[in-house]
């Protein structure tokens, strides 16, 4: 009780510091927010060594944890991670800024001419797991699109993530803009997490980045609005009419470029017709490449394959382990994935234009990709420079979260005397 009593203060006193800073912020010219991103970008470069030995703090504490080499590989930091920060922080500062944006306008027979144009939501509270560099990426985002955000990473990540914050905040006192815009909670105590879920008034939106556990907790204690961020239970279909050779490229590679990011891949369709013509080489490179298939029906009949459990279906692995069975066709795949995904990315390798379009039509996933790998489920690789995470509700943002889809609206509406009749 003491706890909670400490990390609801702690909460109150943050978010107080944030909604003035998000007034604050809400004014400030774009200049201004240009100037302390490519700030903390060079404070990056600048402090490299210093985060390096923070993350290999972090390290040691995960690893006396047991996190899994799948987590540990999504809590390292090195060079060149570091330098995707820092390009990641010069690729948000360089974008258009959103706020006072028109998105639409026109005039009624009245004489009122109208604008409806993008503002910010105001308090953002991000609750994340292992990966140091959301820190940056939430950052930075919440600052482009005009709102002050309070961090809250994973316990594992908590050294990583202060010496990444503190290059953000310096990067807002040269600008002069309020040190609170972007703040840190500053401890593992998971009271804070509780906290920042009830914080009516204080905060305005909860964006939480993690696994089923997390984004089950917010879902079930948040009294704050949520953007949902499930896990990424992403399928790879391979149809009847896939290229082979294209189809071992892209389901290699979305396994296992990274296999503990919400893109990676973590379940394999392949339809009977491909598997009768073309053989077991998309499975049999997998095993070659140290990955655990867990397969079903004729598929474990495969030397190195694993027999699938009923709940190897519908399971983010994070890991080197995928699961796969057959099926008869687009339908039948169609089918599998809305009972047992997530709405975050699916992928559909298809030479068959019909085929493509019936598997678009059918989902209604965030994401969905035709012959390409899942692992592109990222708002970098979007164009945005950065995301806040892969959004798989319905309501408000979608897909990779990136500065616009963290703003709302407003009218503008003008007249000359204009009176009702």
């Amino acid at each position: 009780m003491k706890d909670m009593v400490e990390a609801e203060a702690l909460i109150a006193k943050m978010g107080e510091a944030a909604r003035a800073a998000a007034t604050e912020l809400a004014q400030a010219p774009a200049e201004r927010k240009h100037a302390a991103l490519i700030g903390a970008a060079y404070e990056i470069r600048k402090r490299a060594p210093e985060i390096l030995a923070a993350n290999a703090r972090d390290l040691e504490y995960g690893r006396e944890k047991g996190l899994s080499d799948a987590m540990i590989d999504r809590l390292r930091l090195d060079d060149d991670r570091l330098r995707g920060i820092e390009d990641g922080l010069r690729a948000v500062a360089e974008q258009p800024d959103p706020i006072g944006a028109v998105i639409d306008e026109w005039d009624r027979p009245t004489g009122l001419h109208i604008q409806r144009v993008r503002t910010p939501i105001g308090v953002l509270g991000v609750i994340y797991e292992s990966r140091p560099n959301v820190t940056a990426d939430a950052g930075a985002l919440a600052l482009k699109s005009g709102n002050a955000v309070i961090l809250r990473g994973g316990s594992e990540s908590l050294h990583s993530s202060e010496a990444i914050h503190a290059c953000l905040v310096e990067g807002l006192r040269q600008a002069k803009l309020p040190e609170a815009a972007i703040q840190l909670v500053p401890t593992r105590d998971r009271a804070a997490v509780s906290a920042m879920l009830t914080a009516q008034g204080l905060i305005d939106v909860i964006i939480p980045r993690g696994g089923k556990g997390l984004v089950g907790l917010v879902q079930r204690e948040a009294r704050v609005p949520v953007f949902a961020h499930l896990e990424g239970i992403c399928h790879v279909y391979v149809d009847r009419d896939a290229d082979p050779d294209m189809a071992r490229k892209v389901v290699l590679n979305a396994k296992t470029r990274r296999t503990g990011i919400c893109g990676a891949a973590e379940c394999l369709l392949i339809d009977w017709q491909f598997y009768t013509k073309h053989g077991a080489a998309v499975i049999e490179d997998l095993i070659a490449a140290g990955v655990e298939v867990r397969a079903e029906g004729e598929l474990s009949k495969i030397s190195g394959t694993v027999r699938a459990q009923p709940d190897d279906f519908g399971r983010e692995f994070l890991d080197m382990i995928i699961a796969t069975r057959l099926v008869d066709g687009v339908d039948e795949a169609i089918a599998h994935i809305r009972e047992y995904g997530s709405q975050h990315t699916e992928s559909i390798l298809t030479d068959n234009d019909a085929t493509a379009e019936a598997f678009f039509a059918g989902l209604d996933s965030a994401i969905l990709m035709r012959n390409a790998s899942t692992q592109f489920a990222d708002g970098g690789e979007f164009g945005m420079g950065a995301e806040i995470g892969i959004a798989t509700g319905k309501l408000h943002a979608r897909g990779p979260v990136g500065a616009e889809q963290l703003t709302s609206f407003k009218y503008l509406v003008t007249g000359q005397g204009t009176i009702r009749g």
